[in-house]
């Protein structure tokens, strides 16, 4: 991380002492996602950014990051002011390194959450969002049992996403920690925008509630269908 980029971040939490809602999104950018699917996760990324940018409240309290994976994972967006974040396009190519996305997801909120902790900045439980349209094809051993260590200590909530009928629903079960387990599913590429929309409507509900309480989501549209 550059020197500029930790100041401004510091400053961020110096300036507004809010209640922090760090939510990363973790997103397949595989060969298979090549053509209309990553060109509308790149929208529905875009609007979900702006959703929260126009959210009175959500944008002084969500601070979102994004992390993509293919054949190695790569940090596009890391923590900080909403407002300062400018989005890097996704490319679509190589394999599917899920373990090693989940992971670097996983790190950066861990390194947010010192860094709050370190400024006296309260912050909700965080949220990992994990999309993919397949399935992984590196070592996810490590990854399954972070996220289900945290998850057992109501230390982060992760939603799974399953994109189109290919994704590896067994997988992506693993990581969930939703009730159940239950894998949200995009049925295909054109509903990119409605699910990012739930999730900006998702994240402002949570921004608002009580830290500790667990929020009441607003019902999935349609377009997701729930895999149990």
């Amino acid at each position: 991380m550059s020197n500029n980029l930790m100041v401004l971040r510091e400053r961020d939490l110096i300036e507004n002492p809010t209640t922090r809602l760090p939510v990363c999104l973790c997103l397949d950018s595989s060969y298979s996602m090549n053509g209309a699917p990553i060109n509308e996760l790149n929208k529905g990324v875009q609007y979900f950014f702006d959703a929260i940018k126009t959210d009175e409240i959500a944008r002084y309290s969500v601070e979102l990051a994004v992390v993509s994976f293919n054949s190695e994972a790569e940090t596009i967006s890391d923590f900080s002011s909403v407002d300062r974040q400018t989005i890097t396009l996704l490319e679509a190519d190589g394999a599917t390194s899920m373990g090693e996305g989940v992971e670097l997801a996983l790190d950066l909120l861990e390194q947010r959450k010192r860094e709050f902790s370190n400024k006296g900045v309260d912050y909700y439980q965080p949220w990992l969002v994990l999309m993919s349209d397949g399935g992984p094809t590196d070592n996810i051993s490590t990854a399954v049992r972070r996220v289900q260590e945290l998850s057992s200590k109501k230390k982060l909530t992760v939603f799974s996403v399953a994109i189109g009928d290919n994704a590896d629903i067994t997988v992506l079960k693993q990581f969930s920690s939703m009730k159940n387990n239950l894998v949200l599913k995009v049925k295909s590429a054109e509903h990119f925008k409605e699910f990012f929309e739930w999730l900006s409507q998702s994240v402002s509900v949570a921004s608002q509630s009580v830290p500790g309480d667990k929020p009441s989501l607003p019902p999935t549209p349609p377009v997701i269908e729930i895999e149990l």
